[in-house]
């Protein structure tokens, strides 16, 4: 990794994720963006009062992780929308790895627009790390979820083109469905013949996971398999805290059908959920790792 994206609002939110990117631009030695959205639909004399604020905050906290962090570390003004003037400093500062806080929530405009941080992973061709966890040091266990598509290939390359590997356990978590279950439940069959079914399913699918690690010549620590009984978001930030895992990477687009990973379900529902970090992989970043691979 050769740079790091940090957007800031000087919230407390974004405190955690400016620490958040400058443990892991120091753990894999890179630099540091700073970047802060000013919101120019206002008063022009506001905007400019703002911005000198804005740059002398910004200049402050470059200077103390420069000088007590020792990381290479810039500076970045961006006037318009918060969630445009990220994907715009994003796409010409064009980081490995774009770092966000948890945005506080607008109840009923959230429902149809998502908040900024969701909006901001929607439009981002680099992977985004929100920072919900308290940055207390680098990520020591990485849980990646994976469907067993395209997009899960893709996240468990950014793990390791990220450098993750190198500090942390990876593990895998795989949700499998068993769509007999409900209807044998409300049937004549016996509690041994539905799990019977459901070891059976679950065969099938450690079988399904071992084929696509092994295509990718990827060895977890630990394969993590679970039957989804509701939601798979759910189980999977259930199966983070019983194996203590400090980062959660999920693909935010994934195969058509129940299984699939759209931000808006699965992947949306993680990032709400979740009480520790998740790092967002986009759809582009599967896209261009299959043309890599097809080159």
């Amino acid at each position: 990794m050769r740079r790091i994206l940090v957007a800031t609002d000087f919230s407390i939110r974004s405190d955690r994720a400016v620490r958040r990117g400058t443990l892991l631009a120091k753990a894999l030695e890179a630099s540091l963006s700073l970047v802060h959205v000013i919101d120019d639909d206002q008063p022009r004399r506001i905007v400019k009062a703002e911005r000198a604020a804005a740059t002398a905050l910004l200049d402050e906290q470059a200077r103390t992780l420069r000088r007590i962090d020792g990381v290479d570390c810039d500076t970045r003004i961006v006037l318009g929308h918060p969630f445009e003037g990220i994907t715009t400093a994003a796409e010409e500062i064009a980081p490995d790895l774009l770092v966000i806080g948890p945005h506080r929530k607008q109840a009923l405009k959230d429902e149809f627009v998502g908040t900024t941080a969701e909006r901001t992973i929607r439009a981002s061709r680099r992977p985004v790390l929100m920072a919900k966890g308290v940055p207390a040091g680098i990520h020591r266990h990485v849980l990646i979820a994976v469907d067993l598509s395209a997009c899960s290939r893709a996240a468990l390359r950014a793990v390791t083109d990220l450098g993750l590997e190198k500090h942390a356990a990876i593990s895998v978590i795989h949700v499998f469905e068993a769509p007999g279950t409900s209807l044998m439940a409300r049937g004549s069959m016996t509690k041994d013949q539905i799990e019977d079914y459901l070891a059976d399913e679950e065969e099938e699918a450690a079988s399904a996971l071992a084929a696509f690690l092994g295509d990718l010549e990827f060895e977890p620590i630990r394969r993590i398999l679970k039957h989804n009984e509701g939601s798979a978001a759910h189980t999977i930030c259930a199966a983070a805290r019983e194996n203590s895992a400090d980062l959660l990477v999920v693909g935010t687009r994934g195969r058509t059908g129940i299984g699939r990973f759209l931000l808006g379900s699965v992947a949306e529902a993680v990032l709400r959920a979740a009480d520790h970090d998740v790092l967002a992989v986009p759809p582009a970043l599967a896209v261009d790792s299959v043309q890599a691979s097809a080159g």
